[in-house]
Formats: C-alpha cells, structure tokens, sequence
C-alpha cells in the first residue's frame, strides 16, 4: 500500500533528520522542509508487478520526484552461475527474466557458443526462433493483461491468460516445464520438436490474430483507456537513448533500434518481419508497439514452419567436445559410456577469454557478458537486462503526472524485478 513517510517523536528525530540527509540532493529542498510529502508505493503494491519501491515527492497529487529503489528480490543468479558448470548455468538464467526464460536460455546458450566455438545447426536455429518468437507472444500478454488490470480493464486480463495457457500448454510440450522449461542448450536443444507439437501450433497460429483483433477492438480506440495513456509517460527520443531504453519502450519514441534487424542472430535475416515504431513516446505508443509486435512474431513463426522441413542438420550440434552423443551412438561399449561419464562430471573446458552476446528479447535488449577460465566454468558471468535500464528511467517518465498515471507508466515499461534483482 502507499505509506506517508510520518514525522517521529521528539525521541526519533535524530534518525529522521539522518534520513533526510540522505535524500538531500535527490529530492527538492520542499521535502526537507516538509512543505512536500514523501510517500513509499511498495515494495508491496500491485500496480508495481514485483517488489519495487518507489519513494515519490509528491505536491498534492502530482510527483515532482520518483526515486526507485530495487534489492529486494535479489538472487544472486550471476554469481551461482559462475560456481557451475557451463551447462548446468541453463537452468538458473530461468529464473531472472521469468516471463520470458527462452529469451534467457538463449542468449546464454549463444555466449557459450561464441566462447567456444560451438556450431549449432540450422533445424536448431529455426526451433529456437519458434521458441523465442512464441515466448515474445507469452510475455506480451502477461504484460497486456496486467496492464490493462492496471487502468480498470479486467475483461483483458482474463482473455490473455486465455491465450497464454495455450501457449504454455506448448512450452510443456517441449521440455515437460510450463515456464522455467530450461529448453535449450549449448549447441542446440534440449530434443528435437515432438509430434504433436507443430499441430498445436499451426492451429494456435489459426486463430492467433483474431484474438489481437479483439483486444485492439476493447483498448485501442476506448476513450478511457486513451485518456489514461496518451500524453502520459513521454520519453523524447534524445533521453531514451541516454537512459538506455531499449526494445519497445526505445521504438515507442521512434527509434529504429532491433537486434534482430540490426544485429541478425540465429538467421534472423532470413525471415521477413517489420519493427513497429511510435510517434510519441508516451504510454499509448508503447501499447501500440507491443500489440503491433505480436502479429509481426505470429509472420514469424508462420515463415519459421515452412522452414522447418527443409532445414538441415540435427536439433543439436555434433561437436563431441562439448555436446555428447546420443545414446544409440554410444552402443554397448561400455568403454564409450565411461569415457562420456567422465567427461560430463569433470565438465568441458572452454578458453580464458571474454565474449559478449546480445538479443532481443521481450523487454528490449539482454546481454549476456561471459570471462572462461580455461577450465568447465566460467570465472565471471553478467547479463545486461531491459528491466534494470527501464525502471531507472522512471523519474524522467513520471515527473509532473499524477499517482494514478504513474501506476499507467510502470506497466508501461514491462519490468520483471526478478531480471532486475539478479
């Protein structure tokens, strides 16, 4: 709930003039002299999608200072990885971004290739495009139903979780986990597509864009939801770029700026797709980007089936120094299976050197930074995430609006505290 900050007793006010030292030179001088109010909103609120304190100044109702404030859900993910072998790490990136976990297996999948030179085939880049591309639909629907829960719109909510059950359903196809599916791996996939997994999602494709259709018919022209987003959260594009937005809320102020276009990944040069961009940068262009995006993922995975059957090569690499053999090769040589076994529990070296790899996932750009040891695990492992970037920005995007609009402008940015608090 929002808590007012209330002056203490005659005893406290040691602590309290402490408090206030420490926020002097971050808030105006109004705050200090008590002729502003401070007020908590979270870490416990839900209009924050996570524990995310906001310490605002507020002059009535309007904000003249929103600091953020983020730790609470720290995991400390970055460095277990680093305590693991590189292929055991896949399990943990999971569980930072959890709305979009492919997006996080995947770029740290592509830095372990990159450190060690690990080829993937072809049929496993389209299988991991179809994943990605499906996790990109996951979580823009989280973040549309939430959203418009936000601002009054519960009938959205309950129609895009709809469709987000079906696209789990698919991801339990897949690897036997609905969200935290650890599904690729270095060099590849986890296994190959199983055979009710392409019917599913041709038929999911069948009926996909109506269902965007009738979302647009409730928000994009309802006057209540303009009047609450338009004008709302404006980000120019000079200060997006100097406060690192990224991903639709950089493409919402008319930055032309996709990893995909820009910087192709896993053949991403080879599908036709448009990058949507705004004219205004305010909360109704980051709506419009994000609806957008879901049917240029849905062209996506269409071309993606088509190129499935003619893809060469296996779900997984063949290179022996670091992916192993599938079963049957091994045979009955019981020489073979322990040379293998060993060689899984001492771990696959990989060289001292420093790699960086970047996609783009959901929320904007993840990064993922790796330094090898020469040996199975890496010596340091960190990830650039959209979230931390965006939610730094929320000073600039709420000063001068009211506490209602700045519960319109955190949804908005779509941050996940957990790929924030790593």
């Amino acid at each position: 709930m929002v808590m007012e900050l209330s002056r203490p007793s005659a005893d406290g006010m040691a602590e309290w003039q402490g408090d206030l030292d420490a926020l002097r030179g971050l808030v105006s001088d109004r705050a200090i002299t008590g002729e502003t109010m401070l007020l908590n909103l979270g870490p416990h609120h839900p209009s924050t999608h996570g524990v995310l304190r906001l310490l605002l100044e507020l002059d009535g109702e309007e904000i003249v200072t929103c600091l953020p404030d983020v730790g609470f859900l720290h995991t400390g993910i970055e460095k277990n990885i680093e305590a693991k072998q590189y292929e055991k790490g896949v399990t943990l990136t999971d569980r930072m971004d959890y709305l979009a976990p492919m997006s996080n297996n995947a770029v740290f999948c592509m830095a372990v290739e990159k450190l060690g030179g690990i080829d993937v085939p072809e049929r496993a880049q389209v299988i991991r495009i179809i994943c990605l591309e499906l996790t990109r639909l996951n979580s823009h629907l989280v973040w549309l139903g939430t959203h418009a829960l936000d601002l009054g719109a519960m009938s959205v909510f309950l129609y895009a979780f709809r469709e987000r059950e079906v696209i789990l359903d698919m991801f339990e196809m897949l690897s036997g986990q609905r969200m935290m599916t650890s599904y690729m791996r270095p060099g590849g996939v986890w296994r190959d597509l199983p055979p009710d997994f392409l019917p599913a999602l041709e038929k999911f494709l069948g009926y996909f864009p109506q269902k965007v259709d009738e979302y647009e018919l409730l928000l994009t022209n309802n006057p209540i939801w303009r009047d609450r987003t338009q004008g709302i959260g404006v980000v120019e594009p000079e200060d997006a770029l100097a406060w690192g937005l990224t991903g639709p809320c950089l493409r919402a102020s008319g930055i032309n700026w996709d990893i995909r276009k820009a910087e192709p990944y896993m053949s991403y040069e080879n599908y036709e797709f448009n990058v949507p961009l705004g004219e205004h940068g305010d909360v109704y262009d980051r709506y419009i980007i994000r609806m957008h995006e879901m049917r240029e993922s849905t062209r996506i995975l269409k071309q993606a089936i088509k190129r499935l059957g003619a893809a060469k090569g296996s779900f997984r690499s063949d290179n022996r120094k670091f992916v192993p053999p599938p079963r049957a090769e091994l045979g009955r040589s019981m020489e073979a299976v322990i040379h293998h076994f060993k060689l899984w529990t001492e771990g696959f070296s990989l060289p001292d050197e420093e790699v960086y790899m970047a996609i783009e996932s959901p929320r904007g750009e993840i990064g993922c930074y790796l330094h090898g040891t020469g040996g199975p695990k890496p010596r340091r492992v960190r990830f650039k995430t959209p979230s931390f970037m965006h939610i730094s920005a929320l000073g600039k995007m709420s000063q001068g609006h009211m506490i209602a609009d700045l519960v319109a402008i955190v949804g908005s940015i779509d941050c996940v505290l957990g790929d924030s608090d790593r």
